[in-house]
């Protein structure tokens, strides 16, 4: 039956398994529940952390680590703190899926391909994240050229709207069905397969953000980052507007309360 399955090397065992591991996914963590902010698991899931990092790595130190598990940018800078491993291999799938479904809503919303979409959310995986319309565009065309109050309350055409059914759609799928799995698995995979492959994609994932955008505070948070073998080979330096910047440095200033709190 193993041999039929699609994934034919799944194996129950302790940690000596993952021997010479190139990339560790961590999806371990207790359940965000209906109601539940992603904040509010951040030392349930740190315990269950300590508990499997250190040993992980012992068995493969080489390796690149991949977090998944909620709240990801903080779960993300304590999987740094308890490995050892530089920063540019301690990865969080951060806002790659929040990204996806950005561009996804605004193909719907001009009939265009997603594919041929283009923008980003940044910074939190979560309610404090930041949609960066300045940079959205269509085939090179800047949808803030053409509509200048493109994501503000005296926008017309209520492109925030977009932004808010980013936030809200895991905690609707959440309310729906207890769980969210099929798109954060999708997303993970294409970080996976960008590491592996060393394709040198660009994908929103959290890294180390202190010393960008004028962030002083040693936080995880998204930004658009080249990944390869090494994983974050580099992060793409983005112009931002004034109100962007001041978004960005706010989610990471609540990351930074909410690690100060953490017992590791």
């Amino acid at each position: 039956m193993t041999n039929n399955s699609p994934f034919p090397h799944i194996s129950i065992a302790d940690f000596s398994v993952s021997a010479g591991s190139r990339l560790i996914v961590i999806t371990a963590g207790v359940r965000q529940k209906e109601g539940e902010s992603r904040l509010d698991l951040v030392q349930r899931n740190t315990d269950i952390l300590k508990g499997i990092i250190p040993k992980l790595v012992a068995q493969s130190p080489d390796c690149i680590l991949l977090v998944v598990s909620n709240p990801v940018d903080i779960l993300t800078y304590v999987a740094w703190k308890l490995s050892g491993l530089p920063k540019n291999r301690v990865i969080g799938s951060g806002t790659n899926l929040d990204s996806s479904r950005f561009r996804f809503l605004m193909s719907q919303k001009l009939g265009v391909a997603p594919t041929s979409c283009h923008g980003w959310i940044i910074g939190e995986h979560g309610d404090s994240s930041v949609p960066v319309w300045s940079g959205v565009n269509v085939a090179g065309v800047r949808l803030a050229e053409i509509n200048p109050s493109i994501g503000t309350e005296d926008d017309t055409e209520k492109w925030g709207d977009l932004h808010q059914q980013v936030v809200n759609s895991a905690y609707e799928v959440i309310r729906l069905k207890g769980y969210t799995s099929w798109a954060i698995g999708l997303s993970v995979a294409s970080l996976a397969s960008a590491i592996l492959r060393n394709t040198y994609n660009v994908h929103a994932v959290s890294t180390l953000v202190k010393g960008e955008h004028g962030v002083d505070d040693e936080v995880y948070l998204s930004l658009p980052c080249v990944l390869g073998r090494n994983g974050v080979s580099h992060v793409v330096k983005q112009i931002l507007t004034a109100e962007e910047t001041k978004k960005l440095q706010a989610s990471a200033t609540l990351m930074a309360q909410v690690q100060s709190g953490i017992k590791f």
